[in-house]
């Protein structure tokens, strides 16, 4: 879903486009939240994006992304007794039972078993404690949050667990190249079958089922009274792949009217166009590698020009000649031919104010008392 670009270095700015008529903010009341074009990095709206938050279950997209790109998904996993009592949403794990570390996964991301959690981490690092360093260090070195600590694999709360809306998205964009992530993470339902119950898993995002909202393809929920109620949404329509974050939404059906905001707001008023490689390099093209397009995300009805000085930098502007994206090309060695290096685009913190700078759960019911804890 992530166009991988050629490049050195990538500068997806949050740069106000005045080539068309801005568009009014969406009105949300989530206290933090962010929608941004995942192919570029765009922000399109934040709203207290780098305030930190609980994350409550969200956490559990870093968890399951990091063990599929870890360990081995076909891997047995032993379900410990730990595991077995996590408290909170889950998929009833037996102590003891044997499960892949693929189904764990589903199990986390589907049906939020903060149990599967628990399992996986201990299988991944020997303990929670291990393994919350271990993704700590991931996110940090691999993904690039700035702003995360994470002290468990499942988001229950704890006061030194926390995040930020941006960071959520960072995440989530990195998530998203990964293709066994977005099968799960876009999954409806799923065939369940365990030592302690055999059953179907309906997720528990609201825009897949009761609510469909066109063009979702994934989503994750969460809720603990500290972080009250947090959501991630990934969207595609033609060429705009969107991710919305909101946490801190007062209520179950605020955090999904927000959410629908966020992404009216993107595909209402952006698009992501495409620069072709004979637009930028003209008779340059013995001089620089670059993929044979350029994505930017930019204001409907907005036209772009193109130009690449005698340093091999591109950008892309608006007519009236407003920055809307730039790339240091690389130069191409004597006799070098061109391969692919995936790079992905990186959401950019902004250094000013957006305005400045725009760029069923079915469980049996002897449960039910569970969930109440954690959606």
């Amino acid at each position: 879903m992530i166009l991988t670009l050629i490049i050195l270095t990538a500068n997806f700015g949050n740069t106000p486009v005045y080539g068309a008529s801005k568009p009014d903010s969406p009105d949300i009341l989530s206290e933090s939240a962010i929608v941004l074009e995942a192919g570029t990095g765009k922000v399109l709206y934040e709203k207290n994006a780098d305030r930190d938050m609980y994350p409550a279950s969200l956490t559990k997209i870093a968890t399951a992304i990091y063990a599929l790109e870890n360990g081995n998904p076909e891997d047995q996993v032993t379900v410990s007794e730990e595991a077995r009592n996590t408290g909170g949403s889950s998929v009833f794990l037996m102590e003891g039972e044997q499960v892949s570390l693929k189904k764990l996964v589903q199990g986390l991301l589907i049906n939020s078993g903060n149990d599967a959690g628990t399992a996986i981490a201990e299988h991944m690092s020997g303990s929670v404690d291990r393994f919350s360093e271990d993704l700590n260090a991931f996110l940090e070195d691999e993904v690039g949050t700035e702003s995360t600590h994470f002290t468990n694999p499942h988001g229950l709360y704890d006061g030194q667990h926390t995040t930020t809306a941006r960071d959520l998205a960072v995440l989530t964009q990195y998530a998203m190249q990964n293709e066994t992530f977005m099968e799960i993470f876009g999954t409806k339902t799923m065939e369940w079958t365990g030592e302690s119950w055999d059953t179907t898993l309906y997720t528990h995002h609201k825009l897949f089922r009761e609510d469909p909202y066109e063009g979702i393809t994934g989503g994750k929920t969460g809720f603990v009274p500290q972080a009250g109620f947090t959501l991630a949404t990934t969207a595609a329509r033609e060429d705009t792949n969107l991710i919305a974050i909101t946490m801190k939404t007062p209520n179950q059906d605020q955090v999904y009217t927000d959410t629908k905001e966020l992404l009216d707001y993107g595909f209402e008023n952006y698009e992501t166009s495409f620069v072709q490689k004979e637009e930028i390099l003209g008779g340059r093209a013995d001089e620089y590698m670059l993929p044979e397009e350029i994505p930017y995300t930019h204001l409907k009805e907005e036209t772009a020009e193109v130009s690449v000085d005698e340093n091999g930098k591109m950008t892309i502007t608006s007519e009236d000649g407003t920055l809307l994206t730039s790339y240091q090309l690389e130069e191409k060695e004597e006799n070098e031919e061109v391969t692919t290096v995936p790079k992905t685009a990186v959401v950019e913190k902004e250094e000013d104010s957006w305005t400045d700078y725009l760029n069923y759960l079915i469980i049996p019911p002897k449960f039910w008392a569970l969930e109440v804890l954690h959606f």
